[in-house]
Protein backbone atom coordinates (compact mmCIF):
# COMPACT_ATOMS: atom_id res chain seq x y z
CA UNK A 1 0.00 0.00 0.00
CA UNK A 2 2.93 2.34 0.62
CA UNK A 3 6.19 3.03 -1.13
CA UNK A 4 8.80 3.56 1.57
CA UNK A 5 11.28 6.34 0.88
CA UNK A 6 14.10 8.02 2.79
CA UNK A 7 14.69 8.04 6.53
CA UNK A 8 13.50 11.19 8.34
CA UNK A 9 14.76 10.30 11.80
CA UNK A 10 15.81 7.39 13.96
CA UNK A 11 16.07 6.27 17.57
CA UNK A 12 17.27 3.26 19.54
CA UNK A 13 14.38 1.02 18.52
CA UNK A 14 12.47 2.94 15.83
CA UNK A 15 13.02 4.73 12.54
CA UNK A 16 10.73 7.24 10.81
CA UNK A 17 10.57 7.16 7.03
CA UNK A 18 8.77 9.19 4.40
CA UNK A 19 6.26 7.12 2.46
CA UNK A 20 3.92 7.59 -0.50
CA UNK A 21 0.53 5.89 -0.61
CA UNK A 22 0.34 4.07 -3.93
CA UNK A 23 -3.39 4.66 -4.43
CA UNK A 24 -3.30 8.48 -4.46
CA UNK A 25 0.38 9.47 -4.09
CA UNK A 26 -0.31 11.20 -0.75
CA UNK A 27 2.74 11.51 1.51
CA UNK A 28 2.95 10.19 5.06
CA UNK A 29 5.51 9.52 7.78
CA UNK A 30 5.78 5.87 8.81
CA UNK A 31 7.25 5.07 12.19
CA UNK A 32 8.81 1.61 12.06
CA UNK A 33 9.28 0.04 15.49
CA UNK A 34 11.46 -3.04 15.82
CA UNK A 35 9.72 -5.38 18.26
CA UNK A 36 12.83 -7.55 18.56
CA UNK A 37 14.53 -4.70 20.46
CA UNK A 38 11.70 -4.29 22.94
CA UNK A 39 10.88 -6.18 26.10
CA UNK A 40 7.21 -6.97 26.85
CA UNK A 41 6.82 -3.84 29.01
CA UNK A 42 8.20 -1.59 26.27
CA UNK A 43 6.01 -3.24 23.63
CA UNK A 44 2.99 -2.59 25.84
CA UNK A 45 3.97 1.11 25.87
CA UNK A 46 3.96 1.10 22.06
CA UNK A 47 0.49 -0.43 22.00
CA UNK A 48 -0.66 2.18 24.54
CA UNK A 49 0.66 4.92 22.26
CA UNK A 50 -1.29 3.52 19.31
CA UNK A 51 -4.44 3.18 21.41
CA UNK A 52 -4.15 6.76 22.61
CA UNK A 53 -3.40 8.22 19.19
CA UNK A 54 -6.37 6.42 17.67
CA UNK A 55 -8.59 8.57 19.89
CA UNK A 56 -7.03 11.92 18.97
CA UNK A 57 -8.67 14.04 16.30
CA UNK A 58 -7.53 17.66 16.66
CA UNK A 59 -6.00 20.15 14.24
CA UNK A 60 -3.10 20.85 16.60
CA UNK A 61 -2.19 17.20 17.25
CA UNK A 62 -0.36 14.91 14.85
CA UNK A 63 -2.74 12.40 13.28
CA UNK A 64 -2.31 8.62 13.26
CA UNK A 65 -4.00 7.17 10.17
CA UNK A 66 -3.46 3.44 10.65
CA UNK A 67 -1.23 0.82 12.20
CA UNK A 68 0.12 -2.49 10.95
CA UNK A 69 1.84 -5.14 13.05
CA UNK A 70 3.91 -8.15 12.04
CA UNK A 71 5.89 -10.62 14.15
CA UNK A 72 8.94 -8.38 14.00
CA UNK A 73 7.70 -4.82 13.51
CA UNK A 74 5.00 -2.26 14.21
CA UNK A 75 4.24 0.31 11.51
CA UNK A 76 2.50 3.56 12.48
CA UNK A 77 1.26 5.60 9.50
CA UNK A 78 1.36 9.22 10.63
CA UNK A 79 0.67 12.66 9.27
CA UNK A 80 3.83 13.99 7.60
CA UNK A 81 4.95 17.22 9.27
CA UNK A 82 7.41 19.28 7.24
CA UNK A 83 7.42 22.69 8.91
CA UNK A 84 10.16 22.06 11.46
CA UNK A 85 10.33 22.22 15.24
CA UNK A 86 9.01 25.22 17.15
CA UNK A 87 12.32 26.91 17.91
CA UNK A 88 13.65 26.26 14.39
CA UNK A 89 10.68 28.19 13.05
CA UNK A 90 11.11 31.02 15.57
CA UNK A 91 14.78 31.44 14.66
CA UNK A 92 14.00 31.29 10.92
CA UNK A 93 11.47 34.11 11.26
CA UNK A 94 14.25 36.56 12.03
CA UNK A 95 12.03 38.42 14.50
CA UNK A 96 9.55 37.36 17.14
CA UNK A 97 7.07 39.14 19.40
CA UNK A 98 4.77 38.62 22.37
CA UNK A 99 1.82 38.47 19.97
CA UNK A 100 3.36 35.58 18.04
CA UNK A 101 4.15 33.77 21.28
CA UNK A 102 0.59 34.35 22.51
CA UNK A 103 -0.89 32.94 19.30
CA UNK A 104 1.33 29.87 19.61
CA UNK A 105 0.44 29.25 23.26
CA UNK A 106 -3.25 29.72 22.44
CA UNK A 107 -3.05 26.88 19.90
CA UNK A 108 -1.13 24.62 22.27
CA UNK A 109 -3.46 25.33 25.21
CA UNK A 110 -6.48 24.60 23.02
CA UNK A 111 -5.01 21.25 22.02
CA UNK A 112 -4.17 20.36 25.62
CA UNK A 113 -7.69 21.31 26.71
CA UNK A 114 -8.97 18.85 24.09
CA UNK A 115 -6.56 16.11 25.17
CA UNK A 116 -7.38 16.51 28.86
CA UNK A 117 -11.07 16.57 27.96
CA UNK A 118 -10.82 13.07 26.47
CA UNK A 119 -8.67 11.86 29.37
CA UNK A 120 -5.22 12.04 27.75
CA UNK A 121 -2.19 13.53 29.51
CA UNK A 122 0.84 14.02 27.26
CA UNK A 123 3.51 14.03 30.02
CA UNK A 124 6.40 15.06 27.75
CA UNK A 125 5.59 18.48 26.29
CA UNK A 126 8.72 20.28 25.09
CA UNK A 127 9.74 22.36 22.05
CA UNK A 128 11.03 19.32 20.16
CA UNK A 129 7.54 17.82 20.33
CA UNK A 130 5.88 20.91 18.86
CA UNK A 131 6.22 20.75 15.06
CA UNK A 132 4.66 22.83 12.31
CA UNK A 133 2.55 21.02 9.72
CA UNK A 134 4.29 22.68 6.77
CA UNK A 135 6.57 25.57 5.83
CA UNK A 136 3.67 27.84 4.87
CA UNK A 137 3.24 31.04 6.90
CA UNK A 138 -0.06 30.04 8.53
CA UNK A 139 0.74 26.35 9.08
CA UNK A 140 -0.68 25.01 12.35
CA UNK A 141 1.55 23.83 15.19
CA UNK A 142 1.14 20.14 16.08
CA UNK A 143 1.73 18.34 19.35
CA UNK A 144 3.67 15.15 18.56
CA UNK A 145 5.25 12.13 20.28
CA UNK A 146 2.63 10.50 22.48
CA UNK A 147 5.04 7.75 23.57
CA UNK A 148 4.76 8.78 27.23
CA UNK A 149 1.12 9.87 27.08
CA UNK A 150 -1.35 8.23 29.43
CA UNK A 151 -5.09 7.73 29.55
CA UNK A 152 -6.29 9.16 32.83
CA UNK A 153 -8.43 7.14 35.20
CA UNK A 154 -10.70 9.67 36.92
CA UNK A 155 -10.52 7.69 40.15
CA UNK A 156 -6.73 7.47 40.19
CA UNK A 157 -3.71 9.75 40.09
CA UNK A 158 -0.49 8.84 38.31
CA UNK A 159 2.86 8.29 39.94
CA UNK A 160 5.12 6.94 37.18
CA UNK A 161 8.11 9.23 36.78
CA UNK A 162 8.56 10.40 33.20
CA UNK A 163 9.30 13.52 31.22
CA UNK A 164 12.32 15.53 30.12
CA UNK A 165 14.69 17.39 32.48
CA UNK A 166 13.99 21.11 32.43
CA UNK A 167 10.32 20.64 31.47
CA UNK A 168 9.13 18.14 34.06
CA UNK A 169 6.77 19.34 36.80
CA UNK A 170 7.89 19.52 40.46
CA UNK A 171 5.26 17.07 41.69
CA UNK A 172 6.76 14.40 39.42
CA UNK A 173 10.23 15.00 40.85
CA UNK A 174 8.83 14.85 44.38
CA UNK A 175 7.39 11.38 43.72
CA UNK A 176 3.93 12.74 44.44
CA UNK A 177 0.75 11.51 42.74
CA UNK A 178 0.03 13.83 39.82
CA UNK A 179 -2.54 14.64 37.16
CA UNK A 180 -3.03 16.71 34.00
CA UNK A 181 -1.51 19.83 35.60
CA UNK A 182 1.95 18.45 34.71
CA UNK A 183 1.33 19.42 31.09
CA UNK A 184 0.60 23.02 32.04
CA UNK A 185 3.90 23.32 33.91
CA UNK A 186 5.67 22.28 30.70
CA UNK A 187 3.72 24.92 28.78
CA UNK A 188 4.95 27.48 31.30
CA UNK A 189 8.58 26.50 30.66
CA UNK A 190 8.06 26.70 26.89
CA UNK A 191 6.41 30.12 27.18
CA UNK A 192 9.22 31.43 29.40
CA UNK A 193 11.78 30.39 26.77
CA UNK A 194 9.73 31.91 23.95
CA UNK A 195 9.73 35.26 25.72
CA UNK A 196 13.42 35.54 26.58
CA UNK A 197 15.40 32.87 24.72
CA UNK A 198 16.61 30.84 27.71
CA UNK A 199 14.97 28.43 30.22
CA UNK A 200 13.69 29.36 33.69
CA UNK A 201 15.56 26.45 35.28
CA UNK A 202 19.10 25.56 34.31
CA UNK A 203 22.10 23.90 35.90
CA UNK A 204 24.87 21.63 34.59
CA UNK A 205 24.12 19.30 37.49
CA UNK A 206 20.89 17.37 37.04
CA UNK A 207 20.38 17.10 40.79
CA UNK A 208 20.76 20.87 41.20
CA UNK A 209 18.38 21.43 38.28
CA UNK A 210 15.75 19.24 39.94
CA UNK A 211 16.13 21.13 43.22
CA UNK A 212 15.43 24.38 41.38
CA UNK A 213 12.32 22.93 39.77
CA UNK A 214 10.97 21.44 43.00
CA UNK A 215 11.30 24.84 44.69
CA UNK A 216 9.99 26.74 41.66
CA UNK A 217 13.15 28.84 41.88
CA UNK A 218 13.17 31.19 38.87
CA UNK A 219 12.97 34.92 38.18
CA UNK A 220 12.63 37.47 35.37
CA UNK A 221 16.16 38.90 35.12
CA UNK A 222 16.92 42.26 33.57
CA UNK A 223 17.65 43.31 30.89
CA UNK A 224 16.16 40.23 29.18
CA UNK A 225 12.72 40.69 30.72
CA UNK A 226 12.69 44.47 31.01
CA UNK A 227 10.55 44.98 27.90
CA UNK A 228 8.24 42.01 28.49
CA UNK A 229 4.73 43.00 29.59
CA UNK A 230 3.50 42.38 33.12
CA UNK A 231 0.58 40.45 31.63
CA UNK A 232 2.97 37.98 29.97
CA UNK A 233 4.93 37.59 33.20
CA UNK A 234 1.65 36.98 35.03
CA UNK A 235 0.76 34.14 32.70
CA UNK A 236 4.19 32.57 33.14
CA UNK A 237 3.84 32.82 36.93
CA UNK A 238 0.38 31.26 36.77
CA UNK A 239 1.82 28.27 34.94
CA UNK A 240 5.09 27.88 36.85
CA UNK A 241 3.25 27.46 40.14
CA UNK A 242 4.65 24.66 42.28
CA UNK A 243 1.29 23.66 43.78
CA UNK A 244 -0.58 21.97 40.89
CA UNK A 245 -3.93 22.87 42.48
CA UNK A 246 -3.12 26.55 41.99
CA UNK A 247 -1.62 26.16 38.52
CA UNK A 248 -3.51 27.55 35.54
CA UNK A 249 -5.61 25.06 33.57
CA UNK A 250 -5.82 25.09 29.75
CA UNK A 251 -9.04 27.10 30.00
CA UNK A 252 -7.35 29.46 32.43
CA UNK A 253 -4.67 30.10 29.84
CA UNK A 254 -7.22 30.67 27.08
CA UNK A 255 -9.10 33.13 29.30
CA UNK A 256 -5.97 35.03 30.36
CA UNK A 257 -5.91 38.68 29.16
CA UNK A 258 -2.52 38.17 27.51
CA UNK A 259 -4.06 35.49 25.32
CA UNK A 260 -7.66 36.63 24.89
CA UNK A 261 -7.58 40.34 25.66
CA UNK A 262 -5.07 41.66 23.18
CA UNK A 263 -2.48 42.42 25.86
CA UNK A 264 0.40 40.86 23.90
CA UNK A 265 2.64 43.37 22.11
CA UNK A 266 3.50 43.21 18.40
CA UNK A 267 6.90 44.77 19.08
CA UNK A 268 9.74 42.49 17.98
CA UNK A 269 12.07 41.25 20.70
CA UNK A 270 15.35 43.17 20.64
CA UNK A 271 18.91 42.38 21.58
CA UNK A 272 20.43 38.95 21.10
CA UNK A 273 17.19 37.01 21.58
CA UNK A 274 17.74 34.80 18.53
CA UNK A 275 21.36 34.09 19.46
CA UNK A 276 20.25 32.88 22.91
CA UNK A 277 17.66 30.65 21.28
CA UNK A 278 20.26 29.22 18.89
CA UNK A 279 22.54 28.38 21.82
CA UNK A 280 19.64 26.66 23.59
CA UNK A 281 18.91 24.65 20.43
CA UNK A 282 22.54 23.59 20.13
CA UNK A 283 22.55 22.31 23.72
CA UNK A 284 19.29 20.43 23.13
CA UNK A 285 20.72 18.83 19.98
CA UNK A 286 23.83 17.77 21.88
CA UNK A 287 21.72 16.18 24.60
CA UNK A 288 19.59 14.44 21.99
CA UNK A 289 22.67 12.90 20.40
CA UNK A 290 23.41 11.21 23.73
CA UNK A 291 19.84 10.14 24.49
CA UNK A 292 16.75 11.30 22.69
CA UNK A 293 14.27 10.83 25.54
CA UNK A 294 14.27 9.93 29.22
CA UNK A 295 13.00 6.37 29.39
CA UNK A 296 10.62 5.48 32.21
CA UNK A 297 12.99 3.02 33.88
CA UNK A 298 15.99 5.36 33.76
CA UNK A 299 13.92 8.22 35.09
CA UNK A 300 12.72 6.07 37.99
CA UNK A 301 16.30 5.16 38.78
CA UNK A 302 17.28 8.83 38.77
CA UNK A 303 14.48 9.75 41.11
CA UNK A 304 15.63 7.16 43.60
CA UNK A 305 18.88 9.15 44.01
CA UNK A 306 19.66 11.86 46.52
CA UNK A 307 18.03 14.72 44.61
CA UNK A 308 14.63 13.04 44.87
CA UNK A 309 14.68 13.45 48.64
Amino acid sequence: MYEIRETLGSGSFAVVKRAIRRSDKQEFAIKVIKKTKLNPEELAVVHDEVNIMNQIKHENCVHLYEMYETKKKVYMVLELLTGGELFDRVVAKGSYSEKQAADLIKSVAGAIKYLHGIGIIHRDLKPENLIYASTTKDAPIKITDFGLAKLRDEDKTMSTACGTPGYVAPEVLKNEPYGPAVDMWSVGVILYILLCGFPPFYHESTSALYKQIKKGSYDFPAPYWSDISESAKGLVSGLLTVNPKNRLTPQGVLDHPWISGGKASNKAFSGDYHRRLLILQAKATLRASVRTIIAIRRFNQALSGNFAK
